[in-house]
């Protein structure tokens, strides 16, 4: 059953969240519920991979956390006190059981799991070499190039043969791997993705976010460092980084939208950003209104930081359904005109004659935003004025995050005022890329070295492309034939 909100699809959408647990009982209980603490992270599947010291076992299951791994069958058949986890949106490969995670197989050296958050933006080149050196694919996830290159390496060391792997595949990886040998989390050097470490008495937890720490009682230690391998074998940890040293590029949109407000992200309070970045955008784009109305639940933190900077009241001017159903209704045309209301509903009373800002984290096709605007206009708004709080999103990204192609970003298509004729908005203004950074405490962005990969705004991609490049050169070459 898959249970991807059929009106959540003007948003961008993160792939994946991983969790591992190493040395304690009932470790799989612990990936459920991290999982759980992280299932905004990615809706469509979720799977749990555990080891007791000979076997290994694995349960797979298309939809959420809860009502896949709740049942005591299930549970008990994941034994061991080590286990991995990992929830996901699906943004390279289609939406099936073969390819929900941890990815697991039988090498030369013994059982592979992982589970792994980003995405390999040469995967397709990768896989084409493997496949004329006779690798046979059972999925069709990016993932699982990295269990062909660890089975393929020539070296003998299960660890070496893992580390050669990771340094043949480009873009962005934060991964939880379970062997025989132990668990093994590692970030890419330049933390894409984020990847975090905690303490749960003797047992080490590795989650892609704090809140996952939180629901199971653990410690916060540290983020794992772009670039670093850490090992726990045999409840020992040791750290490696043998990667040549980068300047680390973390996901800037993890501050925007993609993590829960409640999450600690290289130490600093994601709420606390968010209310910085809507302090931010009403010193840039000041308007007189009557109510700063927040575009529920991405919106709120960063309109009470506009309410609070600019003195205009906050209100909750829209009201959101939690019980909207996913696939109890069928989203034709008409549901989906009907899309928006279900999941939220104007507070008219509030609303009817008032002067009203609107504040979002983001744009994306623009489909949503006209809607709330009309909901709005309907309800008796005199005027609707829309901040966003964060720069216009006008380039795909190709580091795990699901994001429509160029030409269908509405920032692509038109200037900010032809964006607000689109909306029908009596205004609009995105909070600037140098705001974005101070709200994060940097001076402004430093164009030479970013310290963001922040290129679904500014076009400044980290890595090479190396598939989306042989892609548009094909679409060249057959264009001139």
């Amino acid at each position: 059953m898959l249970t991807t909100n059929p009106f959540e699809d003007d948003k961008l959408r993160e792939e994946c969240g991983v969790f591992g647990v190493s040395g304690a009982d009932g470790a799989a209980a612990l990936v459920a519920l991290g999982l759980h603490a992280l299932q905004h992270r990615g809706q469509e599947a979720a799977g749990i991979t555990s080891w007791d010291g000979t076997h290994f076992y694995s349960h797979r299951a298309m939809g959420h956390v809860a009502g896949n791994f709740d049942r005591d069958e299930i549970m008990g058949a994941l034994r061991g006190n080590v286990a991995c986890g990992h929830v996901r949106y699906s943004t390279t490969g289609e939406t099936a059981l073969r390819n929900v995670q941890p990815l697991y197989a039988e090498l030369a050296t013994g059982g592979f799991a992982v589970a792994h958050n980003g995405n390999i933006s040469n995967a397709m080149f990768l896989r084409d070499d493997l496949v004329a050196r006779g690798a046979i694919f059972q999925s069709t996830s990016d993932t699982e190039v990295i269990l062909h290159l660890v089975a393929t390496s020539s070296y003998r060391d299960p660890l070496d043969k893992f580390i050669d792997a990771l340094r043949r595949v480009e873009g962005a990886w934060s991964l939880v791997v379970l062997t025989p040998q132990g668990m093994i989390a590692c970030r890419d050097p330049l933390g894409i993705r984020p990847l975090i470490m905690g303490r749960l008495d003797d047992a080490y937890i590795f989650a892609s976010e704090t809140v996952a720490l939180d629901v199971v009682g653990a410690e916060y230690v540290r983020s794992i460092d772009p670039g670093e391998l850490v090992i726990v074998e045999n409840g020992q940890l040791r750290s490696l980084r043998p990667f040549a040293q980068a300047n680390p590029r973390p996901c800037i949109f993890e501050w925007v939208y993609f993590s829960r407000p409640d999450s600690i992200a290289d130490d600093q309070s994601v709420y606390s950003v968010r209310k910085a970045i809507g302090a931010e955008l009403a010193r840039e784009a000041p308007v007189e209104a009557d109510i700063v109305i927040p575009v529920p639940d991405s919106g709120v933190p960063a309109a009470i930081g506009y309410a609070q900077q600019s003195g205009i009241p906050f209100e909750l001017g829209i009201i959101r359904s939690h019980y909207v159903g996913r696939t109890f209704i069928q989203p034709g045309d008409q549901i989906r005109r009907l899309g928006v209301k279900l999941k939220h509903n104007a507070n008219r009373a509030l609303i009817a004659g008032k002067s009203i800002i609107l504040v979002d984290d983001s744009i994306v096709r623009g489909t949503t935003s006209l809607k709330i605007v009309e909901m709005m206009r309907e309800a008796g708004a005199r005027a609707v004025h829309m901040r966003i709080a964060s720069p216009p999103t006008n380039n795909p990204c190709f580091y795990g995050v699901d994001t429509p192609e160029r030409e269908k970003l509405l920032a692509s298509r038109f200037s900010v005022e032809g964006m607000a004729d689109f909306i029908h908005a009596d205004s609009l203004a995105f909070v600037s890329i140098d705001g974005l950074y101070k709200a994060l405490g940097e001076a402004k962005r430093d164009d030479l070295t970013p310290r963001y990969c922040d290129a679904c705004f500014t076009g400044d991609y980290p890595t090479r492309l190396t598939d989306h490049d042989a892609i548009d050169e094909l679409a060249l070459h057959e264009a001139a034939e």
